[in-house]
């Protein structure tokens, strides 16, 4: 029996009273576990499953080694004993996805014949051909180089103007949204005059501003099972910068098919995770998450917010680690994760094994292709997809003004009252509906809404199935009332 100290990452920590870290005894890593959510119930939708084992999407660490496979729950603990609990973040999406509209496949790009870098080039990369480490050989391997960037926001952004600055000779984007306000707190490529711009637009205007010397290609779309071979396999290194697990999936798993490097990144809040994953050398994404988590489990920075330079970090791990692997310099991330925490401003490096039952890249490998990634990912459906009954802005303005309105719930966090709120709603976050139904249980009929529509479409699915019978989802959330009913009320 040992005293081992638990360590609580920041998207579990709602769930443990706010507390970093716990300690506690406990004689192996599956009982420290265990004796945690049983201090902490809420704990444990997110790292058991329904038979007690521990979930496939948690990674466990004791004192900085990967404990994984059957073993780990085995393992033994001993006092002093560190185990850390290190579970998938993406960042977050939208919980509306737009249609997709295909990535647009690569077309070759030719640098043509090895020439001199030219008086101006050579000022603008002295620093760099100073350094024995780099020198003239190694901003030439970065003129050849071909690096893709999958997702200009928040990591992409700050990585891709590195990138770019540092010569990458062929600078692939991927992206399909537009420029939004609330983007410019932390995506560092665009500026004010840019929103509702396209972002590949703002994009390569600003990086072929940055360096005129080289080749922006713009893939506009989304990055699907149908086109991501394509696009991918004209570069040699791809930047993982998406905010959401079927994209993360997606390539990865295209960059194992191909043979490249993924420079991987992510977020959430104040903390984020960088490694580099190449299945040629080391463990893939798989290998550290052979799962993700459930859609409803992993709240998206427009739900949980992010310090604005936390991904400016993050993203400058991602380019320093991708000019490393064309340049052939230093170690790169490849076998360890790099965590972190902008808080403590701490970082710790944690090894990783390949794992030898990888579906993906281990001898025993059973998928070889690209699959459904969103079905895959169990991407939340939309309320209709759901079977829940949803309400517009303009109907519900009608209902709350008759004789007998109905109750309405507001499903967001407490931080995001502060930004908006509907007078007269219940809050009731997400999480706590199913402990807190006695509140709803005498209400005639129950309006939930969130920022957007997604967390209450999912709320009310678990009211339904939980017998309530008139629950229907704001559709839109709050920001829809905002744009259609009152004006006065700011959208996020």
């Amino acid at each position: 029996m040992g005293q081992a100290t638990v360590k609580i990452p920041t998207p579990l920590r709602g769930f443990a009273g706010g507390q970093t870290q716990v300690v506690l005894d406990a004689e192996t890593v599956g009982a420290a576990i265990r004796h945690l959510t049983d201090e902490h119930p809420g704990l444990r939708r997110h790292l058991l499953t329904a038979d007690g084992g521990l979930r496939n999407f948690v990674s466990v660490y004791v004192n900085d080694r990967d404990i994984r496979g059957l073993q780990r729950e085995a393992t033994p603990v001993a006092d002093g004993d560190v185990v850390s609990i290190v579970p998938a973040i993406a960042g977050g999406g939208p919980a509306e996805a737009r249609p997709s509209r295909g990535a647009a496949p690569s077309r070759p790009i030719s640098l043509g014949t090895e020439r001199p870098f030219s008086p101006e080039e050579l000022r603008r990369y002295s620093r760099h051909l100073l350094l024995p480490e780099v020198g003239v050989a190694g901003q030439r391997a970065l003129r050849r180089a071909k690096v893709l960037v999958v997702g200009t926001g928040g990591l992409g952004a700050p990585a891709a103007l590195y990138l770019a600055a540092a010569g990458v000779g062929t600078l692939g984007l991927v992206d399909f949204d537009a420029v939004e306000l609330s983007n410019l707190q932390r995506q560092v490529l665009y500026s004010t005059e840019d929103v509702g711009r396209p972002k590949l637009a703002a994009a390569r205007a600003r990086l072929e501003g940055l360096n005129p010397t080289i080749e922006i290609v713009p893939h506009d779309g989304h990055l699907d099972s149908a086109n991501a071979l394509e696009v991918l396999g004209g570069y040699d290194v791809v930047l993982d910068g998406t905010d959401n697990f079927p994209t993360r999936y997606l390539v990865n798993d295209a960059c194992v098919l191909l043979g490249k490097p993924n420079v991987y990144g992510s977020i959430y809040r104040f903390e984020g995770q960088v490694s580099v994953f190449d299945a040629r050398r080391g463990p893939c994404y798989r290998c550290l998450y052979p799962e993700p988590p459930p859609a409803d489990l992993v709240p998206s920075c427009a739900e949980a917010g992010v310090l604005g330079v936390l991904p400016g970090v993050v993203g400058a791990l991602q380019a320093t680690e991708a000019i490393k692997l064309l340049v052939g310099v230093g170690e790169p991330l490849i076998g360890r994760l790099l965590l972190y925490d902008a808080g403590a401003m701490t970082f710790r490096t944690l090894r990783l094994e390949k794992n030898p039952e990888c579906v993906l890249c281990s001898p025993k490998a059973t998928q070889h292709a690209l699959i459904d990634y969103p079905a895959f990912c169990g991407v939340a459906a939309s309320a209709p997809a759901l079977g829940v009954p949803e309400v517009s802005p303009e109907e519900l303005r009608a209902e709350l003004a008759a004789p007998d309105p109905p109750l309405l719930v507001d499903v967001r966090e407490p931080e995001e009252l502060e930004i908006s709120k509907i007078e007269g709603a219940l809050l009731i976050p997400k999480g706590e509906i199913p402990e807190r139904v006695d509140e709803l249980t005498r209400a005639r009929s129950v309006v939930l809404f969130c920022r957007s529509g997604g967390r209450s479409a999912d709320a009310a699915k678990t009211l339904l199935d939980l017998g309530f019978q008139n629950v229907r989802s704001l559709r839109g959330g709050i920001n829809a009332w905002a744009e259609r009913v009152d004006p006065s009320l700011p959208t996020y």
